[in-house]
């Protein structure tokens, strides 16, 4: 099955439902009309060069439609972050995956005072020039069987490319992942079933489509169901988010931790009152969010574990299987392995070691980059570069990326443990993160950026009891807040670099 031909299937049985709510625009479409709408855009990308087509949209029917559409024409969509640095994402894309042409919205760039890049194509051009003749020629096509529909837009195979899309670069220079129809198919397919998705499912949609959590979870996943999308392209806007949630009746939200504190801040008791699904991902839950939404609003907060190259859900918590502070479990269909980070031995239940994943939800491959396909997948299983250990029920606990672990007389200490343990004593609503420092003199040296002033010797004091004198941080950095990715994770590489420079200047005054 191809995904735009999934989408007939339900744009067809769903004809006369509200397919998508979008609040950015005011606009409310049918399934019957956003068929339409793609059938006519695929004809205008029909025109444009073969192969890959850039989109750099925020979270909207038109995003939506255009994916879909850019699909329908047998062409490939390159998602393109523009949430920092959209014209060096653009260009990036364009550079590495060699192509031109990018659907962008003149309104998008406007906002976030984006120039010009060459190939741009703005949407709304594209939209003006669609006559009366285009609409009623595709609302004839709309009207015929969907077996039909599906012989006149493009037909391959569920091994083709249905996306690339791009690793966050929180550590280096972002990856192309090449995730197939059948990659992203087989993950909404496993994660179903365990969340019991069903048509009159509401998802309110706020991640952007250029991360793969928002891209299979709040778009493909509601659309194989046939729900109703309430997209708002500012998931930063939390009042505004908590408003559409309460007043559209939304039964599923997914998002990042910074996002859900935000939710948890500005939301009113009964915002959330129809939501029957919260699922966080990307970064760890704090035990205080999960506590927080429990109290104030009875819900319980789920806790997964994916990453862009599995399509992305890997394990998760669910309502019939619920360990907080694990990640869950294995979604049906995974593989994951736990080995040993040096001599390549499978672990023992509860030892932390590599996480390894196998199943049909994993990429077929970085574009263009052999090399670091070879290094990432070896004999079906793809080593995510994360540590972590299965429990004796088999939960699996995340503890953090191999390169989040710092070697310290002899001993492997996980940064994200120490943040763990520093965030049982920080004030509600502080936040921190731990990075380490290099020190050409003494080694090493472990830093806690934290978002409000502290004791630090009584805050040391407190975490002694709880990690050996190795793991403690040797610094504190205060900061107003902490560097995000567009997708609301932590950005880990600019803290360092910025914590770097900071002790550096530190050191020489």
């Amino acid at each position: 099955m191809l995904l735009h031909h999934q989408f007939i299937d339900i744009a067809k049985q769903f004809r006369k439902k509200l397919a998508i709510h979008d609040f950015t625009t005011n606009k409310e479409l049918t399934y019957s009309r956003c068929l339409i709408a793609c059938l006519i855009l695929s004809r205008f990308f029909r025109k444009l060069d073969k192969g890959f087509i850039g989109i750099m949209m925020p979270t909207s029917a038109g995003c939506i439609l255009t994916k879909i559409a850019i699909l329908m024409s047998g062409r490939i969509p390159v998602m393109i972050n523009y949430s920092t640095g959209a014209e060096h994402n653009a260009k990036y894309a364009q550079r590495k995956c060699d192509f031109r042409t990018i659907i962008t919205s003149k309104a998008l760039l406007e906002k976030i005072e984006c120039p010009y890049v060459d190939g741009m194509i703005y949407i709304e051009d594209i939209m003006a020039s669609i006559t009366t003749g285009l609409k009623i020629r595709a609302a004839l096509t709309a009207a015929l069987p969907a077996s039909l529909i599906k012989k006149l837009v493009h037909c391959g195979h569920e091994d083709d490319t249905a996306v690339i899309l791009f690793t966050s670069g929180s550590e280096k220079d972002p990856k192309a992942v090449q995730l197939t129809h059948k990659n992203i198919l087989a993950n909404v397919n496993s994660v179903s079933p365990i969340f019991g998705f069903q048509s009159d499912d509401v998802f309110l949609c706020t991640l952007p489509f250029f991360h793969v959590f928002g891209l299979t979870v709040d778009l493909w996943v509601p659309i194989s169901f046939g729900m109703t999308m309430l997209t708002y392209a500012n998931p930063l806007d939390f009042k505004k988010v908590c408003t559409i949630a309460r007043d559209h009746k939304a039964t599923c939200l997914v998002g990042t931790p910074s996002f859900f504190w935000g939710y948890l801040r500005k939301s009113k008791k009964g915002d959330f009152a129809t939501l029957r699904i919260a699922l966080t991902g990307a970064d760890k839950c704090p035990d205080a969010l999960r506590e927080g939404f429990k109290k104030k609003h009875n819900i319980t907060v789920f806790e997964g574990y994916g990453a862009t190259e599995c399509s992305p859900v890997i394990s998760t918590n669910t309502p019939g299987c619920n360990r907080p502070g694990s990640v869950g479990k294995p979604i049906p269909g995974i593989q994951v392995r736990i080995e040993n980070y040096e001599t390549g031995e499978e672990c023992s239940v509860g030892e932390d070691g590599r996480i390894l994943i196998k199943g049909n939800s994993v990429m077929k491959g970085y574009f263009n980059d052999f090399e670091q396909t070879s290094l990432h997948i070896r004999r079906g299983w793809y080593d995510s570069g994360d540590m972590g250990n299965i429990d004796e029920d088999g939960y699996l606990w995340h503890v953090g990326r191999l390169k989040r672990f710092v070697k310290i007389g002899g001993e492997m200490v996980s940064l994200v443990k120490i943040e763990n343990v520093l965030e049982k004593f920080l004030p509600a609503d502080s936040h921190c993160c731990v990075v380490e420092i290099p020190d050409a003199i003494k080694g090493a040296r472990i830093v806690a950026v934290v978002t409000t002033r502290l004791d630090e010797k009584t805050i040391l004091k407190q975490m002694r009891e709880n990690l050996p004198a190795i793991a403690l941080p040797k610094i504190f950095l205060v900061w107003e807040t902490l560097p995000k990715m567009g997708s609301g994770k932590i950005d880990f590489r600019t803290i360092s670099e910025m914590a770097r420079e900071q002790f550096s200047r530190k050191n020489i005054s």
